[in-house]
């Protein structure tokens, strides 16, 4: 009944839309019950969005990956203008692009997994008979699957302390941590949705006698 309640208690908090309460009632044992249940929701949530528009499958997490860095490489090239030419420097030009950087980074891992271009060994599955290579393949989406609910958890607590403190992007007045913060577990939900979807064309592959270990390509097409 404890883990009830304090379940109870996180919804509650997110009602409230109060960033203390909410950081209060995320210290308990049961945001790892609610994280776990919020990511496979959120990732089948999101998988069934990919497949009514196939657009945002090929293009969501690329098109974020692409402005971010774009958006990093604007600010630090003006800011070497800004610096030599009119001899001025913003105070916020070294403290957003990490942010940003960190957004790409996020959305980038998520889109990888689809890829499978993160450790996949493929290499040495392709020697492996077929069970071994779905229980790998299996084993993958179980392990991406935890890692996207331990980032989802403990990004979710880090933003709802920053937002309970006020805490301000260093060099701006009024711009706040948490708004890039919460990125954190937005693209982790999008990795579980990667996952999900992973395993769904295994399941496939499997039934139908098609080759499961397929060479990854960095940068490659969905």
């Amino acid at each position: 009944m404890s883990i009830l309640s304090d379940i109870g208690a996180i919804f509650s908090a997110l009602a409230s839309q109060d960033s203390w309460e909410i950081r209060n009632a995320l210290e308990s044992n049961a945001a790892w019950v609610l994280g776990t249940v919020a990511t496979a929701a959120g990732g089948l949530l999101v998988l069934w969005i990919y497949r009514k528009v196939p657009l945002l499958d090929r293009h969501l997490e690329r098109s974020i990956m692409v402005w971010s860095y774009l958006a990093v490489a604007f600010i630090i090239f003006w800011g070497v203008i800004d610096r030599f030419v009119f001899k001025n420097q913003q105070p916020w030009s070294t403290t957003i692009p990490p942010l940003l950087f960190m957004i790409m980074a996020w959305f980038g891992a998520a889109f990888n997994v689809r890829l499978r271009t993160h450790l996949s060994f493929s290499e040495f599955r392709t020697m492996m008979p077929r069970w071994g290579q779905m229980g790998c393949l299996v084993l993958d989406a179980v392990l991406w699957f935890s890692f996207a609910v331990i980032v989802v958890v403990t990004t979710s607590r880090l933003t709802a302390l920053s937002a309970s403190n006020f805490q301000i992007v260093l060099g701006t007045d009024s711009i706040l941590q948490w708004w890039f913060l919460i990125t954190a577990p937005m693209s982790f939900v999008l990795m579980a949705a990667r996952v999900f979807e992973n395993l769904a064309d295994d399941i496939a592959a499997w039934r139908s006698g098609e080759p499961l270990i397929k060479q990854a390509v960095i940068g490659g097409d969905v």
